[in-house]
């Protein structure tokens, strides 16, 4: 399972999210299909993302993250990817 972060930019609209697939998840954030909030916001790029062994833990750690405060949510994506790159072309390993 993954934990997953969209953004339609750097600093921009965040989408936290769930998934068994992430490659499959993000292509469909992508072509607009992901989310009636992500397709209205413009939510694309893939910013982070952590893996769980267990559905239970990420779903627990999804709901988490969708309290946290913007600047906490912000300052993980920066951790792992400072330049808030594209990370779509790096996942395709699910």
């Amino acid at each position: 399972m993954w934990i997953y972060v969209m953004a339609s930019g750097w600093n921009g609209m965040l989408y936290v999210g769930v998934t068994n697939s992430l490659s499959r998840r993000t292509a469909e954030h992508r072509e607009g299909r992901g989310s009636e909030f992500a397709r209205k916001y413009g939510v694309r790029h893939l910013v982070y993302a952590e893996r769980f062994d267990r559905a239970d833990e990420a779903i627990l750690q999804e709901k988490r993250m969708k309290k946290w405060a913007r600047a906490r949510k912000i300052a993980l994506i920066e951790a792992a990817n400072p330049t808030w790159r594209d990370l779509y072309d790096t996942i395709h390993l699910d």
